[in-house]
């Protein structure tokens, strides 16, 4: 029979073995080529994490048999929906996950926070801050996946919005603080329950009026949100393995979103607070120039006789699920000693990697595709620009029109290849409501119509080419 000084010993070491486990996966998990077994380590950290926390839980057996209960539903639940969804899905499920996260990191706070147990003001002040985070985590991560769902459709925004937020924020704060101090203990849970729910509105109220060309930027937020919530919690709870891994997580989602935002060339304040992406003021303005179509025979010859081919994709690849359709061009191009390579821009797609994720799905090796300043300096000796389903990641207007709600943004440099074909729907503008000087430029042809079928009859083309 272990003493219980052994399983403390046994069980923080198993914690140790984990968070080194989630650590090496999250450190694979920055390149394509090992992400695939980052996330394996990753689980098997969060496997022995589990199975310590049960073998020695001494918990009454309720308590055990719920918690078993629990995870064999959610078990199920994210099996069943992670083999289900689809790629184009992929954004909201991510954001649906990581609100989870913080909703679960918000009811561990809650637990303790409602218990009534004497806590030290270290422990309470750790276990409000993590509730506090967790919460607008969950509940802005929630409305995140709404808008992406398409559940919501049109940003929520009214004159002195920012004064309502921030009042929301002070009154959320002011019953953080009595929660802590005490101050207002003889109300009880009455306080410790207005302080989750004015959390919980804070989450909705800062990311409803975000547009959706913002996405990108807030998933990766939450995602750090979430993080340090669980290292909040982590503290609270005396667990090492909780400690690294939200604080690792919160880490690498706050330098993923300062990357974002700088991609964007905006603060994240401007991403937070800003009216970006609302079309009656971004799209305000129209693109010079004429967009000129092109039948896909003619722009099939073209690429079928070029030297060199950049591949843009962007969210209209994903809608259309074209990615296998356009591997299976790039294919045949190569067979042609055509040099193919594939462009990607930071906040391409829904969410961060959006792109490169799809790509992977479509078995694209992983040396054709490359990043913005990878990439760049090659667009001027490229004979064909192929730009599928992207829009303002492309947009001269970043480089040269002060005007522009997107100046200063770095782009891909498309609009210096010698021809582009870019394949759109239609002639509206994209999802962040702003006219792209790229289709009315001298070298650029439209070819209208869903990517995967537009894609298909491009394969044909270069078939036809001979």
């Amino acid at each position: 029979m272990l003493s219980a000084s052994m399983i403390q010993t046994l069980t923080q070491l198993s914690y140790l073995i984990a968070a080194a486990l989630f650590i090496l996966g999250l450190k694979r998990m920055s390149s394509p080529v090992t992400a695939v077994s980052g996330v394996r380590w990753a689980g098997v950290g969060m496997l022995l994490a589990t199975v310590v926390t049960l073998a020695f839980m001494r918990a009454a057996s309720l308590n055990f048999v719920l918690v078993i209960a629990a995870i064999a539903i959610g078990s199920v639940l994210a099996w069943v929906s992670g083999k289900r969804v689809a790629m184009t899905d992929m954004p909201q499920m991510i954001a649906l996950y990581n609100g989870m996260g913080g909703g679960a990191a918000a009811a561990i706070a809650a637990v303790e926070l409602y218990s009534g147990n004497e806590h030290n003001l270290v422990h309470l002040t750790m276990a409000a801050i993590g509730g506090f985070i967790g919460a607008v985590s969950f509940s802005g991560s929630l409305i995140a996946f709404a808008k992406l769902q398409g559940l919501i459709t049109k940003s929520v925004r009214f004159g002195g919005q920012k004064f309502v937020n921030l009042a929301i924020l002070l009154i959320t704060l002011g019953f953080g603080f009595m929660v802590v101090s005490g101050t207002g203990a003889e109300s009880g849970l009455p306080v410790v329950s207005l302080f989750f729910v004015f959390a919980l509105i804070l989450g909705v109220a800062m990311t409803l009026p975000i547009g959706g060309a913002d996405m990108p930027v807030v998933i990766s937020l939450y995602n750090a949100l979430t993080g340090l919530a669980v290292g909040f919690e982590g503290f609270v709870l005396d667990n090492a393995a909780m400690i690294i891994a939200g604080t690792v997580v919160g880490a690498a989602g706050t330098l993923l979103t300062q990357l974002m935002a700088k991609a964007m060339n905006r603060s994240l304040a401007n991403v937070l607070f800003s009216n970006f992406g609302e079309t009656s003021a971004a799209g305000s303005g129209s693109a010079a120039g004429t967009q000129k179509p092109i039948e896909a025979s003619d722009a099939g010859v073209m690429m079928a006789y070029a030297h060199k081919l950049i591949i843009v994709p962007g969210y209209g690849l994903a809608v259309a699920q074209a990615q296998h359709k356009v591997w299976e061009l790039a294919q045949l191009l190569i067979d042609r000693s055509v040099t193919v390579r594939f462009a990607i821009h930071p906040v391409a797609g829904r969410m961060p990697g959006h792109m490169n994720v799809l790509l992977a799905e479509a078995g694209v090796p992983y040396d054709l595709i490359a990043d913005l300043d990878e990439i760049n300096a090659e667009f001027e000796t490229a004979d064909v620009a192929l730009i599928i389903g992207a829009n303002d990641v492309v947009n001269p207007d970043a480089r040269s029109n002060k005007s522009s709600p997107i100046y200063g943004m770095p782009i891909l440099n498309a609009d210096k290849a010698k021809n582009v074909v870019v394949i759109k729907r239609g002639q509206g503008q994209g999802f962040s409501g702003i006219d792209n000087a790229l289709f009315g430029l001298d070298q650029t042809r439209m070819l209208y119509g869903d990517a995967q079928s537009a894609v298909t009859q491009l394969i044909q083309a270069v078939k036809a080419a001979g």
